[in-house]
């Protein structure tokens, strides 16, 4: 696991995957952030998010926060880390994706930030899943 990079994995809660991807999805873009998601697969699914200004003094403008739901709704996991902003992750399946892409090593300003954001939403993510 690289710095800034979380891993959660629930078990035996039964959580329906979409619904969770669905509502980082709106909590993200309700906290000012731009959201893309990768097609959705039985591999799981990756969400990016990027926020204008303010990230781009910390975070480099092709980064974004990456957050990977994969498994089964009774085992599963949810990782958050900084990646690669890609492009044409809408049109991709998580099979097809560069796990090197989606989680890279982040500097010192970086990982200030990133801590900060992930944690609250790995938070949320556990409120979510109870």
């Amino acid at each position: 696991m690289t710095l800034g990079d979380k891993s959660l994995h629930f078990q035996g809660k039964g959580t329906d995957l979409g619904a969770l991807q669905q509502k980082i999805e709106e909590h993200l873009k309700a906290d000012g952030f731009s959201v893309q998601t990768s097609a959705p697969s039985s591999q799981g699914a990756v969400l990016q998010a990027k926020k204008g200004g303010f990230l781009r003094a910390v975070v480099d403008a092709d980064r974004a926060l990456t957050i990977m739901v994969s498994g089964e709704p009774n085992d599963f996991t949810v990782r958050v880390g900084i990646g690669k902003w890609l492009e044409h992750l809408g049109v991709a399946a998580v099979e097809t994706l560069l796990i090197s892409d989606l989680f890279l090593v982040i500097d010192v300003a970086e990982t200030a930030w990133n801590v900060e954001v992930e944690d609250k939403l790995v938070k949320y993510i556990e409120s979510l899943v109870g």
